[in-house]
């Protein structure tokens, strides 16, 4: 069975939403979706998934206590935890014991925009499908000034297999318990230096190429003419019938890297904070309950700008920020 893998909490309540809607109107309301577990606060989603007979959240908690027991061993902050913490993010793992036979992970802060069909068809060829450039960013994913990295991965494999762990297709079983046993014996064995030194995507990435495990970028794949871009930091995207297009191509996905989750919350709540794509994100958001969208009262403010004394009150009054 095919489905769709998410992770959250109530902390990330309005961008699941719209993820959830994007996927609604793109993939159907019948396609079975996932939401992994960020942590124990999931009260809100659980209310609002009541209403989707197609989303659930995953409670196999064994699955659960296996992956986070791995991350403690694979993440470098578990060497320095008074510099780094070590985040629920990694529970996207679980998609690996099931419960789907291939399932394509989507972070809470991306909408779908385009049918996922040619992801699926490709796992009939790879075990690991990605699509976005973060090749071109080595840095953000391995220690670049580890001399064991080369010894580990060569230049070429660095060069061209790394991938943002916001979007990726793959399958069930691959990280058996005997697989994650070899690679937790490399990782103490000194290979856990060369992974940079926070979150689960540097994980991930070493979960697969460690492995072996070709990795398919359509950003690589595809033919060139055809190839979008996937994040919001692409200011040139045109939007037409509430669908981004690149160069004429249409977006697979739009993924808002760069925004905090507070800023989603304090818009819908009201606060007039720009940020790229912002209205495309609140059309998703109020999908199905649009008599809901906030409407501004205030002048505009940028997402990236320094929060004026009003707004770091108003956001401390929705404990949104501390």
């Amino acid at each position: 069975m095919n489905g769709i893998c998410t992770l959250g909490n109530d902390y990330v309540f309005d961008q699941l939403v719209a993820l959830l809607n994007s996927i609604d109107v793109f993939l159907g309301t019948d396609i079975p979706v996932c939401i992994y577990p960020f942590d124990e606060q999931t009260q809100r989603i659980s209310q609002e998934i009541a209403k989707r007979p197609n989303v659930f959240l995953y409670d196999h908690q064994e699955s659960i206590n296996r992956w986070d027991k791995f991350m403690l061993e694979a993440s470098p902050a578990s060497m320095n935890r008074n510099k780094y913490r070590i985040y629920g993010g990694h529970r996207r793992f679980c998609a690996f014991d099931g419960p789907f036979d291939q399932f394509v992970y989507l972070d809470a802060d991306t909408l779908v925009m385009n049918s996922l069909d040619l992801v699926f068809n490709k796992l009939a060829e790879y075990n690991c499908i990605v699509y976005d450039f973060q090749f071109k960013h080595p840095d953000k994913v391995y220690n670049v000034n580890s001399a064991k990295l080369h010894q580990v991965f060569s230049e070429e494999r660095i060069n061209k297999e790394i991938f943002c762990s916001g979007f990726y297709a793959s399958k069930k079983g691959l990280f058996d318990e005997n697989k994650i046993e070899e690679l937790v014996s490399y990782l103490r064995a000194g290979e856990r230096e060369i992974l940079y030194p926070t979150g689960d995507q540097p994980v991930v990435n070493y979960l697969f190429m460690r492995s072996g495990i070709q990795i398919c970028n359509l950003a690589q794949h595809l033919p060139s003419n055809e190839v979008t871009g996937c994040t919001v930091t692409s200011t040139h995207f045109v939007e037409k019938d509430k669908i981004l297009y690149d160069k004429g191509n249409r977006l697979t996905y739009l993924h808002y890297i760069g925004v905090p989750p507070n800023i989603n919350q304090a818009v819908c709540a009201g606060e007039n904070i720009e940020f790229p794509y912002r209205d495309l994100f609140l059309y998703y958001r109020y999908l199905h309950e649009p008599e809901k969208r906030p409407v501004f009262k205030n002048p505009p403010q940028r997402y990236d700008a320094p929060l004026p004394s009003l707004l770091t009150r108003a956001l401390r009054k929705l404990n949104l920020i501390k």
